[in-house]
């Protein structure tokens, strides 16, 4: 039979991997009686653990959430995760977690057994992190949003634009993506009846809260995919649309995310909706797909693409050197 002090151990870890237990299950995975169980519970309670029970047939026991945080038992797999993840964030863009993560990394190390130490030093050291450019976000700020977005409360923030004019907004928050190393907030602009995407590190948001609201349908499913689409067309110089001549399932494999989005006409065209910075890099999109194409706007790609057309007739129309 495990010691007082080994059962102990045991409880809180069968306690931290499921919701739920009843007291005939604890007991039977622990080898002893629900006296015992009761007993061992009353033990770790007094050590801060805060368990919560439900008398009956139906009741049974949780870990609940007290108001300080007990120590955590984890797994082999479980440390290792935490660890590469506190050493992601050391490098990553919000601020004010890179010395608490140091922090937290060291305390993790001190009490690793050598076997997982050794582990995550293999993985460190095939890591390479890559500091996140531009300004950070504070955790405050993080922790200030997500609050609302969960209690379903109006946020109001003063807003800084891309050409530096500051609004006043007053948004519904519904959902924080973190997308090519910023964070975005997407969000239903009251005062603009629509759904808007915010750069979290141009907000500064005031207290308190506005009122609750009722859930709203974000505008499609996949709101990471919404986001990172809405910002990189948002940057985009050169918007496009092009009609391809051959079936959507020719092509959807061809055209990326990042590319710009396809969508059937007919059976034997689809319609390519893209955008870049330049219309050279437009161009190459249209000869990467290696169908025939139609240009339906803007009227200055169709004036690019028909000079690039002439300069390869004019290429094709060499003669090769010959040695």
């Amino acid at each position: 039979m495990l010691s007082t002090s080994a059962r102990l151990l045991q409880l809180l870890t069968l306690l931290q991997a499921r919701r739920e237990w009843s007291g005939q299950d604890l007991a039977a995975r622990l080898g002893v009686g629900e006296r015992t169980v009761r007993n061992d519970v009353v033990r770790l309670r007094e050590l801060g653990y805060p368990i919560d029970s439900a008398p009956g047939r139906a009741g049974g026991y949780r870990l609940g959430a007290g108001t300080a945080l007990p120590p955590l038992l984890l797994d082999d797999d479980e440390a290792c995760a935490v660890a590469v993840g506190l050493r992601s964030s050391v490098t990553g863009g919000v601020g004010g977690l890179e010395e608490a993560s140091v922090q937290a990394l060291t305390k993790l190390d001190q009490v690793l057994p050598s076997r997982l130490r050794h582990r995550i030093g293999r993985l460190a050291a095939a890591m390479v992190g890559v500091p996140a450019p531009g300004p950070s976000v504070s955790v405050e700020t993080l922790t200030a949003i997500a609050a609302a977005t969960h209690d379903r409360e109006r946020l109001r923030f003063d807003y800084t634009s891309y050409q530096g004019e500051v609004t006043r907004r007053d948004t519904e928050p519904h959902r924080l993506v973190h997308v090519h190393r910023r964070w975005y907030l997407l969000g239903w602009d009251v005062d603009r009846a629509d759904w808007r995407t915010y750069r979290v590190d141009r907000m500064e948001v005031r207290t308190p809260n506005g009122p609750r609201f009722a859930h709203r349908e974000p505008p499609e499913p996949d709101v990471g995919g919404y986001v990172e689409r809405s910002v990189r067309e948002a940057v985009w110089q050169h918007h496009a649309r092009i009609l391809l001549h051959a079936p959507l399932e020719t092509l959807k494999d061809r055209v990326t995310s990042a590319m710009g989005t396809l969508e059937a006409v007919d059976e034997s065209t689809c319609e390519f909706r893209t955008g870049a910075d330049s219309l050279p890099v437009l161009a190459t999109y249209l000869g990467f797909l290696e169908v025939d194409f139609e240009v339906l706007e803007p009227p200055e790609l169709v004036a690019h693409v028909a000079q690039l057309g002439e300069r390869y007739r004019r290429a094709a129309a060499r003669r090769p050197l010959t040695a």
